[in-house]
């Protein structure tokens, strides 16, 4: 800037000492637009290097988050009572709204009893493995008992001391024994497959109702919806008698976040080019008239709707947007007033690392828009 206000002052002393004190040339209409129009031209310096070294813009607004409150209930709730004021903070974990919570009340109620159901089952089964091992016990006795008789027989009918026939419905009984070890065996794996199905140590029964157990009482929690944040809730129209859940088509209000509020402004592309994270931002707002906030530069959206293609038969057409495509840049406020209400619009202006003496004029500019928004808009 230094050396655009010596070339401004240089060419008015150089006009001054030719026209005026040693008078080698006539200042005449010609020479004035002359003169006019070139010093036009080192004007327009003043004016380039401010919107690339310290670009700024009025299409800006305070962005805070918001969250859409949702029930999370299973079916068709009643809402018993509004518990928050309209646009009165509260606390994170605040209770907000109140549904009806008796019949997850008795689902929770069934879920315990299905859950001691299960527990006792497995008591259940565990007898069933002992029960049926002394089965396989039994049966192996009865094929034991009927071996050594067909052994004695075999002996016996050799002998000529035992019929045949006692041999043969020996041979039978053995056979008879040894489907039984089969048949009780197959009960005992059976028995024991059920009993030591688990989950990580735990019946598959009893997981499958805990579980069940878990997921009522998780939707007798949400009965009572509580607030995500610090914040409020801004045009609150839900009122006793409203009927939620089931089928989620769209929030019941809108939970407005206090912390973490932040600025977003657009840009004309080429006025980006040296700008960076972290750098310095000033901010003035419409709420504030002579007031100047302090803020940083957090990020660059470099992308716009023009440069998104959706997949389709057709071949792309191209035309020229107007007004000009911009760029959005998330600006962090170093100190915020917790009174910014969301959607404020205001002024910004970024300083680059790059020709930082021109940055006085613009720090001129946006105070003088932050002290005429006294009179801005006018009155009528």
């Amino acid at each position: 800037m230094v050396i655009g206000l010596l070339i401004t002052f240089g060419y008015c002393f150089f006009l001054w000492l030719m026209f005026f004190k040693l008078k080698l040339l006539k200042f005449s209409p010609i020479w004035a637009v002359v003169s006019f129009w070139f010093g036009l031209h080192l004007l327009l310096l003043f004016i380039i290097c401010p919107r690339f070294f310290q670009p700024a813009s009025e299409d800006m607004r305070i962005i805070r988050h918001n969250v859409q409150l949702v029930p999370r209930l299973p079916e068709p709730t009643l809402l018993m009572d509004v518990l928050v004021e309209p646009d009165a903070q509260v606390k994170k974990g605040t209770p907000l709204f109140q549904f009806d919570k008796r019949i997850y009340e008795y689902r929770v109620q069934q879920a315990k009893a299905q859950l001691a159901a299960a527990q006792q089952r497995v008591l259940v089964l565990q007898a069933n493995v002992d029960a049926v091992s002394q089965e396989v016990a039994q049966a192996q006795a009865n094929k034991n008992y009927a071996q050594s008789q067909v052994t004695r027989y075999e002996a016996m009918s050799r002998d000529g001391a035992a019929s045949v026939q006692n041999l043969q419905q020996w041979q039978d009984q053995l056979a008879i024994a040894e489907a039984d070890i089969k048949a009780a065996l197959a009960n005992q794996q059976k028995a024991k497959l059920e009993y030591e199905s688990n989950i990580d140590g735990v019946n598959t029964s009893v997981a499958e109702a805990q579980a069940e157990l878990q997921q009522q009482e998780y939707y007798l929690e949400q009965t009572t919806l509580v607030a995500p944040a610090d914040g409020f809730i801004t045009n609150l129209q839900a009122q006793p008698g409203l009927v939620v859940g089931g089928l989620r088509v769209g929030a019941i209000a809108s939970f407005i976040c206090e912390e973490d509020p932040y600025v977003l402004a657009t840009f004309f592309q080429e006025h980006l080019k040296y700008v960076k994270e972290g750098q310095p931002v000033e901010i003035a707002l419409d709420t504030h008239p002579g007031k100047i906030f302090d803020g940083t530069v957090e990020a660059v959206w470099k992308a716009a709707g023009q440069g998104q293609m959706m997949p389709q038969g057709s071949l792309p057409t191209f035309e020229q947007p107007l007004p000009k495509g911009r760029f959005p840049v998330k600006i962090r406020i170093n100190h915020p007033d917790s009174e910014l209400a969301a959607g404020v619009q205001g002024s910004v202006a970024i300083y680059t690392d790059q020709g930082t003496s021109f940055s006085i004029l613009r720090r001129i500019e946006i105070r003088s828009y932050s002290y005429g928004n006294y009179l801005y808009p006018m009155p009528f």
